[in-house]
């Protein structure tokens, strides 16, 4: 009887700190953390989401609350600086934002990739303009960008956007 006493005091206080082991604070941390990643991914996908919204409906301002203030987006051999010179490139030179082109923007979604690391992190994707009227390619941009959380919202620091083929 004894015996059998030690053995299942042995195994009670084996569970025990298996328990505490897999259960404790440290597994509760990993825990948090990975959901904390995950959330943080999903809200820097929303910056692709809110771009091509902000480009198929021509609202610049939409697009302008994916920038941080001090922004850099460098396109082909130029450098905008800042939200101002940002804004005033997308409002007078960036077709999707014309209005005479009614286009559709899209991503593919195997062309979507996300870094994070704290609040940092980066994202790639490509827009796919399509015209509404006649179903064609316009226009095929890659955007490749670094983020940042800043007063807990995900932004764009900086920018970089080339042409790009669907293949690429």
């Amino acid at each position: 009887m004894r015996r059998l006493a030690m053995l299942g005091f042995g195994l009670a206080l084996t569970l025990t700190f298996t328990v505490a082991a897999c259960g404790g604070s440290g597994g509760k941390q990993a825990v948090d953390q990975a959901t904390r990643a995950q959330a943080d991914r999903y809200a820097i996908e929303q910056i692709e989401a809110t771009w091509h919204r902000a480009s198929s409906t021509h609202d610049v301002n939409l697009m302008m609350t994916l920038w941080a203030p001090d922004a850099t987006f460098g396109v082909g051999a130029e450098t905008l600086t800042g939200k101002a010179e940002i804004r005033s490139f997308f409002v007078h030179k960036v077709a999707p934002f014309q209005p005479e082109n009614r286009w559709i923007s899209e991503t593919p979604a195997y062309k979507i990739r996300v870094t994070v690391n704290g609040d940092k992190g980066t994202l790639y994707f490509q827009c796919v303009y399509v015209d509404m009227k006649t179903g064609k390619v316009k226009s095929v941009v890659a955007a490749d960008q670094n983020v940042q959380k800043i007063d807990g919202k995900w932004l764009i620091t900086s920018s970089a956007a080339s042409p790009s083929t669907l293949g690429a």
